[in-house]
């Protein structure tokens, strides 16, 4: 039945985005998932359309719909600004909307941000017509529930990840079939730096302990540190080949954990095509959407939750900017308070911030006086826990302004810290 349905939806691309009108609010996948193919025909009807506002979160690569000339036709409404979009958001060609990653469809369900039209790259169908989401569940769930019209890329590329990611052939309105390979993360080996993080980290780390991490160099790192029988576990918003690898060592097996025991949970993931194949039809692994995965309360209750994140900078009494350059917006918020918070009241829990004590080669501190001008303050000061650079660990819970300011020094680089023990005492957080 499902079968001659899918069937009667199937059309071109350039069929499938007629559905677009002038001024509709449009939500397409990111990450790993961007339907190309959709997007590449919505950029063909550029003259046809004005005022298309499109809502996502992180896009890679070039996007043909912020080039030159789009102007007038479709303007991004970013969700998290990734390479694709932060041109035109700095540039104010495009719009940057800050909000926690569990809240994102909140704004479609409850009406704040309607959508008309969603778009999503899906894997085919399998014996009873559910296509799973793969790659991205995030918002996307969400997203086809609430939008008045839903739009399919199938592609054979995509892996079937289980869990509470399937759309049925039923719930969309036209099929695109188009195979495309996957984006693919480009890893390397962690840097000396990055391994000294790693290992700092790694030493916060408790046997039974369920692990948060995101993308890059110290995530990396703290997943190639870990060694030994640790039982350890994943809940987290995102899945990279480190965490594969640490599952393959025995180092992660999920025995411990308080929910969705023996379980890795996430809403995507961004790797290699080895880490895309490991995903497909994996009863180990469980997709889920971000209003649930990255829900605060839902992450506090696996005991021993130990979320890590990374900065841009910290200021001397713990406030940390992660999502711009001074006024300059650089990513977005994501889950990085969703986690943090949820493993502050985890029992048990750690809440991690951790990044290079410097920047440009080493000329320029991350442990700061205060923040840029312009700076956004991602994790408030109150939020904060551990903060870990290279060399060491401060634990800032309990702590007040000046001990704070001490301990951070402490962990700043060595050229930095008379620097910042004078600018400390000119705000009067040291004697």
């Amino acid at each position: 039945m499902w079968l001659e349905d899918y069937q009667k939806k199937l059309v071109s691309a350039d069929e499938a985005v007629q559905v677009v009108q002038s001024g509709d609010r449009v939500y397409y996948g990111g990450n790993a998932a961007i339907p190309k193919a959709l997007v590449n025909a919505l950029a063909r009807r550029r003259d046809e359309l004005h005022h298309v506002q499109l809502n996502h979160v992180l896009l890679l690569g070039d996007d043909p719909l912020s080039g030159e000339g789009m102007e007038g036709h479709f303007r991004h409404n970013s969700l998290f600004v990734g390479p694709a979009d932060r041109g035109a958001v700095n540039d104010g060609r495009a719009d940057y909307m800050p909000i926690f990653l569990h809240q994102i469809s909140r704004l479609f369900t409850t009406g704040i941000l309607p959508l008309d039209v969603a778009m999503v790259m899906v894997s085919p169908p399998d014996e009873h017509g559910f296509m799973s989401l793969g790659v991205e569940t995030l918002a996307s769930m969400a997203a086809c529930k609430s939008a008045g019209k839903v739009v399919v890329q199938v592609n054979d590329q995509m892996p079937r990840v289980l869990g509470d990611s399937f759309l049925h052939v039923s719930r969309v309105g036209a099929i695109v079939e188009h195979t495309e390979r996957l984006p693919n993360l480009e890893t390397r080996p962690p840097s000396q730096l990055e391994e000294a993080i790693g290992h700092q980290v790694f030493g916060l780390i408790e046997p039974g302990a369920t692990i948060q991490m995101g993308i890059g160099g110290i995530p990396d790192a703290v997943y190639a540190a870990m060694d030994g029988d640790m039982d350890l576990g994943i809940h987290t918003e995102m899945i990279s080949d480190g965490a594969m690898q640490a599952i393959d060592r025995g180092v992660v097996t999920g025995n411990r954990k308080t929910i969705h025991q023996g379980k890795v949970i996430i809403t995507f993931a961004l790797g290699s095509d080895t880490l895309y194949e490991y995903l497909d039809n994996n009863p180990l692994i469980e997709a889920h959407p971000a209003e649930y995965v990255n829900d605060p309360f839902v992450v506090s209750q696996n005991d021993n939750m130990t979320a890590i994140n990374s900065a841009i900078e910290v200021d001397l009494t713990g406030q940390v900017c992660s999502d711009s350059i001074g006024t300059r917006i650089f990513s977005g918020f994501g889950g990085q308070v969703d986690f943090i918070r949820g493993a502050a009241r985890s029992k048990g829990g750690k809440p991690i911030i951790a990044l290079p004590s410097t920047a440009k080669e080493g000329k320029m501190s991350r442990i700061v006086p205060t923040l840029k001008v312009g700076a956004g303050v991602v994790t408030s000061r109150a939020d904060v826990h551990y903060v870990v650079t290279e060399n060491g660990t401060a634990n800032l819970f309990g702590k007040n302004l000046r001990e704070r300011a001490e301990a951070l020094i402490e962990i700043a680089h060595p050229d930095f810290q008379d620097d910042l023990i004078h600018a400390a005492r000119e705000r009067r957080l040291l004697p």
